[in-house]
């Protein structure tokens, strides 16, 4: 499967702005920590792409995201995307993380979405974020309250990084793409 084909399938489950965006931040995250771990880079970007697809048809789990992996198996991904990705559901006790695929999904999955929401709250959005202030937010438990603070420290403690390097890693991966994030800084939104 090409990325296009990802995309397509993206796109015919979700049309929510920021679930894509949330999706695309994770593709990224995912694609730079296949470079540093000399990984395939396409399998974990699309691992990262497609890894909530299925999430604003069938929110809840475990439809979320076993409704997916089988849309998944019908268009022929490979066994190991489809485990990567039910391996990011806590509740799918029969799907420990285990690959190092795996790990790195759950580990970038909800700091992306934490790093996101810090970056739209300041005037440079990503643009000079620092590990230190992402968890200065960490610890203010009503902002971004939904997300699920202990999933981003086990998330880097399974994947063996310190916390503040997985943070940093997270926001360099997605510098790039920030416009397609909607991150960059307000002055140049113009």
């Amino acid at each position: 499967m090409s990325r296009e084909d990802d995309l397509a399938l993206l796109n015919q489950y979700t049309d929510s702005d920021s679930l894509i965006k949330h999706m695309l931040a994770v593709e990224a995250a995912c694609r730079a920590y296949a470079r540093k771990f000399g990984e395939d880079e396409e399998k974990w970007g699309t691992v990262g792409l497609l890894h909530d697809f299925d999430y604003q048809r069938w929110p809840d789990p475990p439809d979320h995201p076993l409704k997916g992996a089988a849309i998944l198996k019908e268009q022929c991904y490979s066994d190991e995307i489809i485990y990567a990705i039910k391996s990011h559901a806590d509740y799918l006790t029969d799907c420990p993380r285990v690959s190092l695929l795996d790990k790195t999904l759950y580990a970038c999955d909800e700091l992306c979405g934490f790093i996101t929401a810090c970056a739209l709250v300041r005037p440079g959005r990503l643009e000079g974020l620092t590990p230190s202030s992402v968890k200065k937010k960490l610890k203010q438990l009503s902002f971004a309250a939904s997300i699920h603070r202990e999933d981003i420290t086990r998330g880097a403690a399974d994947l063996g990084v310190e916390l503040d390097e997985h943070i940093a890693f997270c926001i360099a991966a997605l510098q790039p793409v920030a416009a397609d994030l909607g991150l960059l800084p307000s002055s140049d939104l113009s």
